[in-house]
């Protein structure tokens, strides 16, 4: 069986139509995507990623995606212009009626018909059913993977490792968390105010704060900022970021890029920016750190920001955002998680069990590698 052309169809779920078309050893010479008029865009979206592997794309059009007769009839269609053997049908992706009636026309022609496993991103042959499946290669990366659900990575940050000695500085915060977690709300609020300034003064009860004074020394000492006199002075905008929360961006991405081997992570990013469109209007979203594992898209968003006493919603701006754009970018198989080195209220907790969003926060942050590793694993 020398199987040349995989037939798809197209819907929401990129990765199970993209995987197997992206790994060597069952990567077909041309793909032809049976599409419903409202699936034209994401049709798109898939082609530009198939032709930059080199792969021909062609579209067998659907009148309605849930008229299983209709879609029968146009699948048979299709059929008889190839050989026997040389097509087959990726039964994962479109409708309910899609996936039937395309594997009850395959399977009466006795035609090649594969799934790819959600959970285990493995091809499973249902026709023939005695033919061994196989693991699919970690090829999509980043890039590819975005553009598949219509979205274009515009900037990103750098991919090299932590310095020695931000190591040592985020250790020593994250290791004291309890000492330094309300001078680290007053240090945010003060870079937040010296944004385009880059200086800020110091208040009577902030110049007293001796939690604070630590937190402020931390950073002098890794010539971030200095502190004359009254005034707090950012040595450039990049400094000023970093000390607005930006130091735990990059402790979380390191943490990530030293599990990235153990874990089987085969692409990772931070301060990824990545813009897509709705409704005609360019939208741009900014990804803390995100990665590939398994060719799953797995999003973590990154808080320093303290949420006020007895607010019943807190995060719940955070946790929603998480949640539509874990969807939006990566299908019903991605994964998100909130670090926040703030506590999170009862409610909130439970708003992010309900969307299965992971948590790790406050005095669980020492532990952040063994939450990472059992979230992926």
């Amino acid at each position: 069986m020398t199987i040349n052309t995989h037939l798809i169809l197209v819907s929401a779920q990129a990765v199970p139509n993209i995987t197997p078309a992206l790994d060597d050893s069952f990567k077909p010479k041309q793909i032809v995507m049976l599409v419903s008029s409202d699936m034209d865009l994401r049709a798109d979206w898939l082609e530009s990623v198939y032709k930059k592997r080199g792969i021909k794309c062609s579209r067998h059009y659907i009148q309605d995606a849930w008229d299983i007769e209709h879609i029968r009839d146009r699948v048979l269609d299709l059929i008889t212009q190839y050989d026997e053997g040389s097509l087959a049908l990726n039964a994962t992706g479109g409708t309910k009626p899609m996936s039937i009636a395309a594997y009850e026309v395959f399977r009466d022609l006795h035609r090649p018909v594969f799934y790819v496993h959600p959970e285990q991103d493995r091809v499973i042959w249902l026709y023939p059913s005695e033919q061994a499946g196989q693991d699919l290669a970690d090829r999509i990366k980043l890039p590819e993977f975005f553009q598949a659900y219509g979205a274009t990575i515009t900037d990103q940050g750098d991919k090299l490792g932590v310095p020695a000695a931000y190591r040592e500085l985020t250790e020593e915060i994250i290791n004291r968390i309890a000492y330094y977690s309300k001078a680290l709300g007053s240090i945010n609020y003060l870079a937040q105010l010296a944004t385009g300034c880059l200086s800020v003064e110091l208040n009577a009860q902030q110049m007293g704060d001796r939690f604070l004074a630590d937190l402020i020394a931390l950073f002098s000492a890794n010539n971030l900022v200095r502190l004359e006199k009254n005034k707090l002075i950012f040595a450039d905008e990049a400094a000023r970021f970093y000390v607005n929360g930006g130091w735990f961006e990059q402790h979380v991405y390191g943490l990530c890029l030293n599990i990235k081997k153990e874990a089987g992570i085969q692409d990772i990013g931070r301060s990824v920016q990545v813009d897509r469109q709705h409704q005609n209007k360019p939208v741009r979203n900014e990804l803390d750190v995100t990665f590939l594992k398994d060719n799953r898209l797995y999003i973590i968003e990154c808080k320093t920001k303290r949420y006020k006493a007895n607010d019943q919603a807190q995060g719940a701006d955070t946790l929603y955002k998480l949640d539509t754009l874990k969807d939006l970018l990566g299908g019903l198989q991605a994964k998100a998680m909130l670090i926040s080195f703030a506590k999170l209220g009862e409610y909130d907790k439970q708003r992010a069990g309900d969307l299965n969003i992971s948590l790790c926060c406050y005095q669980q942050l020492p532990k952040l590698t063994e939450h990472l590793v059992r979230w992926i694993k």
